[in-house]
């Protein structure tokens, strides 16, 4: 750095923040109407009446004929307590199967279309010349800075390269608890303005508290800094964006002011487990097929999946500041799935809410582990359920409703097959154990024989799996109908070898997953809640003994559950033999998918074309990741740290937050005990080995409670006049 310069922090002009441009935000009620956001109705695609009509009203049509015929096999003429619950879950989960095929279908021939341009977005025409400036922000919580870094400098570089990246800027939003994390962050910061020459576009800013997690650290720049922007998109930490897709989506709401949201279908890459590979290879083959079937028939009353997706920043502000939820937690508090709840408030004041699934650019990772899996679906599960109490607001679009729907069935439906499959098993134990009444309490001379009809039972269960599968074999159609892709997943019979091992290993690890989420979801019920945990993105191996503490009740309810369908009859057991293999193998499951895939790899299985052929921002993105992990590591203690390097300290003292307004800010307590065992310590270790984690990061925010620290570690102090703050 030149030490004068304002690329420097001691330079008098060097901010880490713009210029406020406050925007209220006000909370939305989900009692009272809100004013509309636009005087005119949203413009759709042609035919979406009929095509809803096809998708709703085709899965209720086989919904009933597929109750009917489970009506028949059971014989229900005169039914029992436990047939009425047999084929009550029946006709729900059929009903979510039904629905899921239909959709997947009309996402079929919508990619044999081919067109693909919804709201002007295609990938053949030239880009738009941009007109207003849009605000990249990426949310950060407790995350490796190289990752959130190498990414952002890629995605500068593609954005550079396209010649627009004057109307982008880059704000990155830690949410982050970790004091020495945290100075990691804000080095990562300072060496990414270095990297790419730019001090004017990049910006940080860490949240004290994490109020309202993520939707909070949103709303905050929002009414920070959100009047300078009419758009700001949403990435993830893991995200990776290509300029040309950024700059495409933001001439589409340029062209289109009755557009609030437009939603990306991220395409999951830099798998390295077995885990990882099976998630990208399902989510590049079958996820465009599935997206392009949404497309279809939501219309404008998409939905928003939390990053990836573009917004209109005054419409949200005006119409998606979040209520708190009454009640206690799991169900009342802060919104945790914020993201279907933006997407339909924002739906309700009249805004346009789409999906374009055809655009290409847009990426993300996925866990590496079933583990991992399921520590993300814990707090989604939470937080889908939460949106039972979202169902009743007022105004809210249909479909919007449905989008709530769905998202707590996609958790709901787990302890509903699990009942399902005990409800078979206990009405096979009715209908051997319990003696039928043969005649009724009128007078006949003929009996009346109970009938099961296994052949129709056998064509209902090939019919419902038919629903679950068919949509793969299609989705594999439509890849191969386009060369490139179709190379880009190892060509026909690869790609065909590939998605029967995908389709085999996602099979056995679905009793898993079914059996882990009805667990959530009980813990919900019961009012535990999930916390906040980071994710975990890369290598997601575990010690075997961590795995079998993990999954061995798994493993016994999987063999319990096999040896009461063997006692009932050996029919039954063959029956569910692949729900019982699945959850008896869960151990050697779990661990072995989450091991890394080079085998997989080397024989060209499980590959996508961002793999063979990758995107150059996603290899500049590798790249500079590997350059920055061979770096040599610096200490990671913050004070240590700060008190060695005086640009990185003077950085951090100009992005401390302002400082306390008696009176009106809440006391952190947390701040005041840690100030009290800075002042009572002999040495910087003995403060360090006191302080807890918030207490040392509250020190290090308060511009007093650093000097004293830098005093411990032998740093002289700074001067009494600290630059003004941002």
């Amino acid at each position: 750095m030149d030490g004068l310069g304002v690329t420097s922090p001691h330079a008098p002009g060097w901010r880490a923040l713009p210029e406020p441009a406050p925007l209220e935000m006000p909370v939305q009620s989900l009692r009272t109407l809100p004013q509309p956001g636009l005087d005119a109705r949203p413009s759709a695609p042609r035919g979406l009446g009929w095509r809803r009509l096809l998708v709703i009203g085709g899965a209720v049509l086989l919904t009933a004929f597929a109750g009917r015929e489970m009506s028949l096999v059971l014989d229900i003429a005169r039914p029992t307590a436990l047939q009425i619950v047999i084929l009550a879950l029946f006709v729900v989960l059929f009903a979510w199967v039904a629905l899921s095929f239909l959709s997947a279908l009309c996402g079929f021939f919508s990619m044999l279309d081919r067109r693909g341009g919804r709201l002007g977005i295609a990938p053949d025409t030239p880009l738009p010349t941009l007109s207003t400036r849009t605000a990249l922000l990426m949310p950060i919580y407790n995350e490796p800075p190289d990752r959130v870094m190498a990414g952002l400098q890629a995605v500068h570089e593609s954005l550079a390269a396209t010649g627009a990246a004057e109307h982008f800027d880059i704000f990155i939003l830690s949410d982050t608890t970790d004091p020495d994390a945290w100075v990691t962050e804000e080095a990562a910061f300072v060496a990414l303005r270095e990297r790419t020459g730019d001090h004017e576009r990049i910006f940080y800013r860490r949240r004290p508290k994490n109020i309202e997690r993520k939707a909070g650290n949103i709303a905050e720049w929002v009414t920070r800094f959100g009047a300078a922007y009419p758009q700001m998109l949403i990435l993830d930490a893991d995200s990776v964006m290509e300029g040309e897709a950024l700059v495409r989506l933001a001439g589409a709401m340029e062209r289109h002011p009755d557009v609030g949201l437009i939603q990306t279908l991220p395409i999951i890459v830099n798998g390295n487990s077995v885990f990882a590979r099976m998630q990208q290879f399902a989510g590049r083959v079958y996820g465009p097929m599935i997206a392009a079937g949404i497309a279809c028939w939501h219309g404008a009353e998409g939905n928003y999946w939390g990053h990836n997706a573009i917004i209109r920043t005054r419409a949200f502000a005006a119409h998606a500041g979040l209520p708190a939820l009454p009640g206690r937690k799991p169900f009342g508090g802060h919104i945790m799935s914020h993201d279907f709840v933006e997407a339909a408030l924002l739906r309700r004041a009249g805004w346009a809410v789409h999906m374009v699934p055809f655009l290409r650019g847009s990426y993300e990772e996925s866990p590496p582990s079933l583990t991992d899996l399921a520590v993300r679906d814990r707090r989604w599960c939470q937080g889908n359920l939460q949106h039972a109490a979202v169902l009743p607001a007022r105004g809210l679009h249909p479909i919007s409703r449905l989008h709530l729907l769905t998202g707590i069935g996609s958790y709901i439906t787990a302890p509903l097959w699990l009942l399902f499959l005990i409800a078979g098993v206990l009405g096979a134990l009715e209908a051997r154990f319990i003696r039928p009444a043969y005649f009724s309490g009128q007078r006949t001379l003929f009996p009346d024989w109970p009938i099961i009809d296994p052949v129709r039972a056998m064509w209902l269960f090939i019919g419902t799996m038919a629903l679950l599968l068919v949509p793969k074999l299609l989705a594999w159609l439509a890849m191969l109908l386009r060369r490139e892709e179709r190379r880009g997943i190892g060509g026909g019979l690869r790609s065909l070898v590939s998605m029967l091992l995908e389709t085999v290993i996602a099979g056995l690890l679905a009793p898993v997953t079914m059996l882990t989420q009805s667990v959530d979801v009980v813990s919900i019920l019961l009012g535990r809640d999930s916390g906040w945990l980071p994710q975990q993105r890369d290598d997601g191996r575990l010690r075997l003994r961590e795995v079998a503490r993990l999954y061995w009740r798994h493993t016994l309810f999987g063999v319990l559950f096999g040896i009461a369908s063997y006692l009932v009859s050996p029919f039954l057991a063959l029956w569910m033999l692949p729900v019982t293999i699945g959850l008896a193998l869960s151990v050697p499951l779990a661990a072995l998918t989450a091991r890394p895939s080079g085998a997989l790899r080397r024989l060209g299985l499980l590959r996508i074309p961002e793999e063979t052929m990758p995107p150059p921002v996603l290899r500049r993105a590798n790249e500079i990741r590997a350059q920055l992990a061979a770096e040599p590591e610096p200490d990671g203690e913050a004070v240590q740290r700060l008190a060695r390097q005086p640009e990185l300290l003077e950085a951090h003292r100009r992005m401390l937050p302002p400082p306390r307004r008696p009176r009106i800010d809440p006391i952190d307590t947390a701040l005041l005990i840690g100030k009290v065992k800075v002042t009572e310590a002999t040495s910087l270790a003995d403060a360090l080995g006191t302080l807890t984690r918030p207490e040392k990061a509250a020190v290090l925010a308060d511009p007093e409670g650093l000097e004293g620290l830098l005093a411990l570690a032998g740093q002289v102090r700074a001067p009494a006049a600290v630059p003004s703050r941002v």
